[in-house]
């Protein structure tokens, strides 16, 4: 779980920071305004929400590529034991092709 974690984290991490650059490149956050006031109090806190909100845009993107590459045996494996299984179950033990 840890890894899956990682796996998802660690590339959305560093596509935010690109993002951040090119974006913040060609946009001026002092320019952002709303009703004729700026949208934030200094471009610090501008660079930090938008950094964050790529972020969690590649959180998206990395957990469903993780969400889709599952398996068909990952995705149909039964989450019970083989002891715990309902009496009517065909992978209750002493299945020979139960696992």
């Amino acid at each position: 779980m840890f890894q899956r974690c990682i796996t998802i984290l660690w590339p959305s991490f560093l596509i935010a920071g690109v993002a951040d650059v090119l974006f913040f490149a060609l946009f001026d956050p002092s320019q952002f305004l709303y009703r004729e006031e700026p949208v934030f109090g200094s471009r610090l806190a501008a660079y930090t929400v938008g950094f964050f909100l790529f972020w969690l845009m590649g959180i998206g993107s990395s957990a469903l590529t993780c969400f889709f590459q599952r398996g068909a045996d990952e995705i149909n494996r039964c989450p019970l034991m083989p002891s715990e299984r309902p009496a009517d179950c065909p992978k209750r033990e002493g299945c020979a092709d139960c696992q």
